[in-house]
């Protein structure tokens, strides 16, 4: 019997609360940003998304990296503005 989605804590809610004790996936980040999948595999791909890194095979995300981008991308969208 598969565990249930509302089981697993929202990672936008983490991320707005204060860090999160884990790493997160590219299934996170995909769901705190509301892209497909693929659009965090192309920016890892063309190093325009938040900075990822690997365990093994696995792609991860350290929180406290994902907010300064966050930060980064606010801080240029209202220079622009």
């Amino acid at each position: 019997m598969s565990r249930a989605r509302s089981a697993q804590p929202d990672p936008r809610d983490t991320l707005r609360s204060g860090l999160p004790d884990r790493y997160l996936t590219p299934d996170d980040i995909a769901e705190m940003f509301g892209v497909p999948l693929e659009t965090v595999y192309q920016w890892r791909k063309k190093r325009t998304g938040p900075p990822g890194f690997r365990i093994g095979k696995h792609v991860r995300y350290d929180p406290a990296e994902v907010q300064t981008y966050v930060k980064q991308r606010k801080s240029v969208d209202r220079a622009a503005a």
